[in-house]
């Protein structure tokens, strides 16, 4: 389907999905929140899809934050509404059950750090930006900031960078743990790609089971994440992935994993 604020492309099994509203620096209307929330799901019914890029339009931001000239005029009952639009969003972007990549080459603030947060890895340009800023509009965080970078960074850099608005650069991003790598600019596709390439190329279905155990472990008590491991664990040797994988391994081959 067409759509007004996106831009999909395919290459081989991985799928980019662009916030493409440069004017606007990406920012997330409830327009484009939908649309993302749709370009999702079709990527998780999508078998050929295994692994998803995530990127913004254009050279200065990855996303920007929410469309502050949107939320300007919201009442309280649709400022709820607005912030569980986004929080959908993004625990479904996180529970997709396929590898999300986020590729961050300017601002990511607010939204857009709460956006890139909920996908699974994070790779940075050394230019990118980072900052939940809503305290300086008299606001908290609503897609699940105060949440996400609580379980990222932890209680100290959560409340730091919640509390005083202030913007951090990629590398101190990569020091709190939000972001996974931080590679020049020109350097930043080629890094991003082979990364969605080699993800795309694993088992499908042993990699939506580390990413449910690792989402599910991280909620719970480290035995009940450890028995969820095993069950897990154990439900591999009924695939036929895992046959091929560890056949291939013992005749010194390259697997081709099916997804079943």
């Amino acid at each position: 389907m067409a759509y007004r604020n996106l831009e999909i492309g395919n290459r081989g099994a991985v799928r980019t999905i662009t916030v493409n509203r440069p004017d606007k620096l990406n920012a997330l209307n409830r327009e484009t929140l939908n649309e993302l929330a749709l370009a999702f799901t079709q990527a998780a019914q999508d078998d050929a899809v295994r692994a998803v890029v995530l990127a913004g339009a254009g050279d200065k931001a990855f996303v920007a934050g929410a469309d502050i000239s949107e939320m300007n005029g919201y009442t309280p009952m649709q400022a709820q509404s607005f912030s569980r639009t986004g929080q959908r969003l993004m625990s479904g972007i996180e529970r997709l059950g396929k590898p999300v990549i986020a590729r961050i080459q300017g601002f990511a603030l607010g939204g857009g750090m709460e956006l890139a947060m909920c996908c699974h890895l994070r790779i940075a340009s050394e230019k990118a930006k980072f900052g939940q800023p809503e305290i300086n509009l008299g606001l908290i965080p609503g897609f699940g900031g105060t949440q996400r970078l609580l379980r990222l960074a932890g209680r100290g850099a959560a409340l730091e960078l919640c509390l005083t608005g202030g913007v951090i650069t990629a590398q101190r991003a990569y020091e709190l743990g939000v972001v996974n790598r931080v590679v020049a600019p020109e350097a930043l596709d080629e890094t991003v790609n082979a990364l969605a390439d080699q993800l795309a190329a694993a088992a499908p279905l042993a990699a939506a089971s580390i990413l449910d155990t690792v989402l599910q472990g991280g909620e719970t008590s480290i035995d009940q994440g450890l028995e969820f491991e095993t069950q897990a664990f154990a439900l591999m040797f009924a695939t036929e992935d895992m046959k091929e994988g560890t056949s291939a391994f013992l005749e010194k081959r390259k697997a081709a994993f099916v997804g079943k």
